[in-house]
């Protein structure tokens, strides 16, 4: 008997979770994803749409309302994780508010990240009117790499160009070749005016 009531309340607090994870995810109306490796952008949109558990499925293993609303206990790291973050994607959520007005929120989202996928939202992003994005960077766990692959994200990492920690990689080899290039000009220039026959 003992046995069975607590089956009982698992199942009831399962499903309660479930309602609950639901009722949220129907914040977010549609979601755009952009990021390298991508021949366009992918599209994906909730509220009784084709692929709307896609939608849900993203919302959540990417962390995107404890980013956005303040939870107790809060799961968002102020510093970012340890690790490589690989190549970024942007996630624009909207998410319909009061008088019929719709809000943009953007969550940037790294699932190849080293050890683990994370993502990001930044603080101070408005919506509802007055309300703020809590933001922070949250460890998403593999969950989040699948979800995206299964709405068509590469299976493995494209290489890092413009996004992720690339881009500070390729501003550092733009410097490098910008000065290689410099110090060939100056040298260019002295073997020139050693070769020029001196004035009279």
């Amino acid at each position: 008997m003992m046995r069975r009531l607590i089956s009982v309340s698992a199942a009831a607090a399962l499903a309660a979770a479930l309602l609950t994870s639901s009722a949220l995810a129907k914040g977010v109306t549609d979601a755009m994803i952009t990021g390298p490796g991508l021949d366009e952008t992918i599209t994906l949109s909730g509220e009784g749409q084709p692929g709307s558990l896609q939608l849900y499925t993203v919302v959540e293993a990417a962390g995107f309302y404890p980013g956005v609303f303040e939870r107790s206990p809060n799961p968002m790291l102020a510093d970012r994780p340890r690790g490589e973050l690989g190549p970024r994607y942007t996630i624009a959520y909207t998410m319909p508010g009061p008088n019929n007005e719709s809000d943009v929120i953007l969550q940037d989202v790294y699932p190849y990240a080293q050890p683990e996928p994370v993502a990001y939202v930044e603080p101070g992003q408005h919506f509802f009117g007055t309300g703020e994005t809590v933001g922070g960077w949250f460890v998403a766990g593999m969950v989040l790499r699948d979800a995206l692959v299964a709405v068509g994200l590469p299976e493995s990492a494209p290489p890092v160009g413009a996004d992720g920690d690339g881009a500070r990689w390729g501003v550092i080899a733009g410097a490098a070749v910008a000065a290689c290039l410099a110090v060939l000009l100056v040298l260019a220039l002295l073997a020139r005016r050693r070769s020029s026959p001196a004035p009279a």
